[in-house]
């Protein structure tokens, strides 16, 4: 089925069903006539059945389309249905085995003391040992412009909605950690000055680089890999058990942002787009690089020290969005060194 329905907030946007189950949840929560017990029933068979849930078209569409229903990002979405019990079980039975599946296969590393030193060395170290194949390097000298624009593409699910899944755990903490994270979320959304909020400065560079900004367009391009990404950061933010995840994902991810959006404005540059596209990863350049130190120490490394029993889950965190975002980069990676689209649809014409 196509996804598509007047908006009652926003623009919407059209998209393609991935297989029995994203259709159901799709019908359900656009006002289609799918009986409660179909989405449920197929979410079960679905788990069951697939050979690896991270890659999974239909389960991770799935997924995030349920999310999407939480975050009110696509208007076609029923507001009413948010907390339809039959979708909540849907979701439930979905992340149950999406989390088992991270947390079976993402490497961890051993436990650090519960210091806000020691957590914040140990994660800074975890994120230099991430030395796979990298894609912002390859970008800086050799993408094309049409791969220019695929970039933005993979980014615009998470990024036109920049710091959204984290803010989920502002009420969930207190004290320094939740004084961090504000200040981290407070740079996020601008300070105040709304031409400033990081997701307007994204929508800014895809309409300067001849992108649709409307959130969603280009769900049909997005690969498995790239909603499960997004799909991880919304588990961990949305289920108040996960907190101590949330955080340790947010750490790694300032932590390996600072240097990559340098080489992605450079290679835009090089490839002549308008300063516009370039200035969305210039202004993570210098913010990202201070919201490591907070993240580290004062988010993840105070969290540990007040909530010892949350280090395991910080590590995860931060281990999960390393392993998961290395994954996207190097499909990514492996089909531009080929001459080949990273996305869905381009893929398939």
């Amino acid at each position: 089925m196509t996804a598509s329905a007047p908006a009652s907030a926003g623009t919407s946007v059209a998209f393609r069903d991935r297989g029995p189950l994203s259709s159901a949840v799709l019908s359900r929560l656009t006002g289609g006539d799918a009986d409660a017990s179909d989405h449920t029933a197929l979410a079960v068979d679905a788990v069951a059945t697939t050979d690896d849930i991270v890659r999974d078209d239909d389960i991770q569409l799935a997924l995030f389309v349920l999310y999407a229903s939480a975050y009110g990002s696509l208007p076609q979405l029923d507001p009413a249905l948010e907390w339809d019990p039959a979708l909540v079980t849907t979701r439930r039975i979905l992340e149950d085995a999406f989390e088992l599946s991270l947390r079976e296969t993402v490497p961890v590393p051993e436990l650090p003391a519960a210091t806000a030193d020691a957590v914040s060395r140990s994660l800074f170290a975890l994120a230099a040992a991430d030395t796979g194949p990298s894609l912002s390097r390859y970008f800086a000298k050799k993408a094309t412009e049409e791969q220019a624009q695929e970039m933005l593409i993979q980014r615009s699910a998470y990024t036109l909605r920049e710091a959204d899944p984290h803010s989920w755990a502002i009420p969930r903490l207190e004290g320094r950690a939740k004084a961090a994270l504000v200040e981290i979320q407070s740079d996020e959304y601008g300070g105040g000055r709304p031409q400033r909020v990081h997701a307007e400065l994204f929508a800014q560079a895809m309409r300067a680089a001849g992108l649709d900004d409307t959130y969603g367009a280009y769900i049909d391009d997005l690969p498995a890999l790239t909603l499960a990404s997004l799909n991880m950061m919304s588990m961990f933010g949305l289920n108040r058990r996960l907190v101590g995840a949330i955080v340790g994902h947010l750490a790694a991810y300032e932590m390996t942002s600072s240097i990559p959006c340098r080489l992605y404005a450079d290679g835009l540059r090089r490839l002549g787009f308008d300063p516009d596209v370039a200035e969305y990863f210039d202004e993570h350049v210098e913010a990202d690089a201070v919201h490591e130190q907070i993240a580290g120490r004062d988010l993840a490394g105070s969290l540990a020290e007040d909530h010892p029993e949350l280090l395991p889950d910080i590590l995860f965190g931060a281990a999960a969005c390393l392993t998961v975002d290395g994954w996207a980069g190097a499909r990514t990676l492996e089909a531009w060194s080929a001459g080949a689209s990273s996305l869905r649809t381009r893929v398939a014409s």
